[in-house]
């Protein structure tokens, strides 16, 4: 009996020779039409994404600066923001001069006091009772040997060092943005802040204000 002559054989066989003809052609539609949303997808992200740069550039509208959060939409967004870099500047040259003006405060303080300071390694010796010898005289003695702060005295010392630090090390984080604009805003921040907070006596035995500083980039 001869097998082509069976009808149902033909027919399976013809439906076989059909399907692969089917499957191959139906394939790259879909392909194209997932890649086609795919890109479309991208496209619509990368719109609005970050521009992040470590190398030095200008950019201002879609830059981020330490989170994603900070991120320019607008150009008066991106001005209002190098005003707040300046400030930023400016404040940390206000928390440097804050330090040394409590420091001298409390150096006047203890002078001024009715207890004198003296060294500990210092022999007692009494003073002689003369017309001179009183609170006048012995506040330079007591500047002269140096005031150890009380622990809350201290405490605020430490505050405000850690002010200055924190604040010194944003700028630092904002100027590795390479951004050019930010960089020259932090210059312009340093400049006014030295204006204003280094504006003080010189000599009369005092040190300058950047006398004891070398650099003072990060606190």
């Amino acid at each position: 009996m001869d097998m082509g002559d069976m009808p149902g054989m033909t027919s399976s066989s013809s439906m076989m020779m059909d399907m692969p003809t089917s499957t191959s052609t139906a394939a790259p539609a879909a392909t194209s039409m997932s890649m086609g949303g795919m890109d479309m997808g991208g496209m619509g992200m990368g719109g609005h994404s970050c521009k992040i740069s470590m190398l030095w550039n200008w950019n201002t509208v879609d830059a981020c600066f330490l989170s994603s959060s900070w991120h320019i939409k607008s150009k008066g967004m991106f001005a209002g923001s190098c005003i707040g870099v300046i400030l930023l500047a400016i404040t940390l040259e206000g928390l440097r001069r804050s330090v040394k003006e409590y420091d001298r405060f409390l150096v006047r303080k203890n002078a001024n006091g009715p207890v004198a300071v003296t060294r500990a390694d210092s022999p007692k010796i009494d003073p002689p009772t003369t017309a001179a010898s009183g609170p006048s005289s012995a506040a330079p003695a007591a500047a002269a040997a140096g005031y150890r702060p009380k622990v809350w005295e201290q405490a605020i010392r430490a505050l405000l060092h850690t002010a200055q630090f924190v604040v010194a090390y944003f700028l630092m984080l904002l100027a590795m943005y390479y951004n050019g604009y930010f960089i020259i805003c932090i210059f312009i921040g340093a400049y006014i802040g030295s204006f204003i907070f280094q504006y003080e006596k010189l000599g009369s035995g005092q040190q300058t204000s950047a006398a004891g500083e070398a650099t003072v980039c990060c606190g």
